[in-house]
């Protein structure tokens, strides 16, 4: 389960080449491998928001919907982590048809209130600006929300949540569904971030460019992003940072 804990100091690590290897039945999926001090860190996206990363530590599932049909092929998960309770985020019977018998679970209070007792029992809540560790990889929740006014029924603030992961000195932030927001802005030392785009329910994509280029990650997905311009995001990014952008096939399976 995962325990309280002080963040660990961060430094940062290296990509190596990216190449695509099989993953599901509907098809395959772009990996891009990242070498940290204890091994290598292997992203796969599954489809808009949903993802699994192999790491040194175990397999962290991020966001898992669809039926367990769309992760057919994946290892079975240590680490699920939830942002938010939304359907394209949170499903309950995907989540008891890929659950193994020593996943844990990582939600934000309002999902872990929606939890039945069984899957309660190894879960955590972790509300904004918590610390924590599990699989031996410290995580902290970073709030999640929308600024706009017109959207602020989609992403209240204080409900959800983003993560920073610390793996072996390699730190991940996964934004969830949020705006550009202070606490996005503020980040630092960030190795990879995953960053969404798609109105109305986060932001567009100069505003999530613009956020980019001021917490500077050195790689960057853009992730939940619909039919939002991606080849625009990665143009701005370029002009006003040194991160590299990542394109993988999110849509494609």
């Amino acid at each position: 389960m995962l325990t309280r804990r002080k963040m660990m100091t961060t430094t940062a690590a290296t990509i190596s080449a990216t190449t695509v290897l099989p993953f599901a039945a509907s098809g395959q999926v772009s990996e891009n491998r990242f070498a940290t001090d204890g091994g290598n860190i292997q992203v796969y996206p599954v489809n808009h928001a949903s993802f699994w990363m192999g790491t040194p530590n175990g397999v962290i599932y991020v966001d898992p919907v669809d039926g367990a049909d769309a992760w057919e092929g994946a290892p079975s998960p240590d680490l699920i982590l939830i942002t938010h309770e939304h359907g394209d985020h949170f499903d309950l019977e995907t989540l008891n048809g890929i659950i193994a018998e020593e996943t844990v679970l990582v939600t934000n209070p309002a999902v872990y209130d929606m939890l039945p007792e069984d899957l309660k029992a190894r879960a955590t809540a972790m509300a904004n600006g918590d610390e924590g560790e599990a699989l031996g990889v410290p995580i902290r929740a970073i709030p999640a929300y929308n600024l706009t006014e017109e959207r602020l029924n989609y992403h209240p603030k204080g409900r959800d949540n983003g993560y920073v992961l610390t793996i072996d000195g390699f730190t991940v932030y996964i934004a969830g569904d949020t705006e550009d927001i202070p606490e996005m802005r503020a980040l630092s030392g960030i190795d990879l971030a995953f960053v969404p785009m798609n109105l109305p329910y986060t932001m567009d994509v100069n505003a999530a460019a613009s956020a980019v280029a001021e917490f500077n990650p050195t790689y960057v997905y853009p992730y939940h992003y619909g039919d939002s311009d991606i080849d625009a995001f990665a143009a701005e990014v370029a002009s006003a940072s040194d991160t590299q952008v990542l394109m993988p096939g999110w849509y494609e399976g």
